[in-house]
């Protein structure tokens, strides 16, 4: 656990965890394995030179000294609710630039009401077709850092149908069979993307239904890399993001 000390600018290079103050927020619905995730996640930020606090609530974003002095809010909290204090707490410090990172149903289906917590992740998950099912993962961006590098893959979980912000900057994507909702056929839908909210820098991946789906290493090696993409959100200038579907 870190020491509520003043933020301090720093040298960024090879470990861009080493040194950052990270807000790690796990609950809500227990089917998507907060604990284990959070088991998981945390040691590995640790290893890395993080300085990592936990929580089990939301509730902690409406703290002015906490969230004044992190760097990377980190998130698996599915469903919910967040209180209107809490939720302008973690907005206001994204858009100061503070980062976040998240995935699957703890960033992409928190506090279902709240629109403008929504606006800030830039998608919704809305419906899994199937369930549990296997499924494919294209890399559209081989450029970005966060997926450069990486091949397609396979997965076996929840195919997320995702609504979405149409001017995210995609990285990864997904296909649908029809089979299990033939009105769906051929639709492609994102599975990884990042964008800013304010000065802040959002990560987000639709993988992992439960934590054995970071086996695919893939899954957690992309997890990593937006982790440390948004980590540096208060030390580097904002990227270009902005990719509009429709022109």
């Amino acid at each position: 656990m870190f020491l509520l000390s003043p933020v301090s600018c720093q040298v960024q290079g090879a470990e861009p965890l080493k040194g950052k103050k990270v807000l790690f927020i796990y609950g809500g619905w227990e089917g998507h394995q907060p604990e284990a995730c959070r088991d998981l996640l945390v040691p590995w930020m640790e290893s890395e030179g993080a300085e990592v606090v936990v929580y089990d609530t939301p509730e902690c974003y409406s703290n002015e000294s906490l969230m004044s002095k992190i760097d990377l809010v980190v998130q698996i909290y599915t469903q919910g609710r967040i209180s209107g204090e809490a939720e302008r707490g973690l907005l206001e410090a994204i858009k100061r630039g503070v980062g976040i990172a998240g995935w699957h149903g703890g960033l992409g289906d928190a506090f279902r009401q709240n629109t403008e917590y929504q606006f800030m992740v830039g998608g919704q998950w809305v419906a899994h077709p199937g369930g549990i099912i296997p499924y494919d993962v294209k890399i559209t961006d081989k450029k970005d850092p966060i997926t450069k590098g990486l091949k397609d893959f396979h997965m076996h979980s929840e195919q997320y149908y995702v609504h979405i912000d149409p001017n995210i900057k995609v990285l990864a994507t997904t296909k649908y069979t029809g089979e299990h909702g033939f009105w769906i056929e051929g639709a492609v839908v994102p599975v990884v993307w990042k964008k800013t909210y304010g000065k802040g820098r959002v990560f987000y991946s639709s993988l992992a239904h439960v934590v054995k789906d970071f086996d695919v290493p893939e899954a957690l090696e992309i997890m990593k890399r937006g982790i440390r993409w948004a980590s540096l959100s208060l030390y580097e200038p904002n990227e270009k993001w902005v990719t509009p579907v429709y022109k």
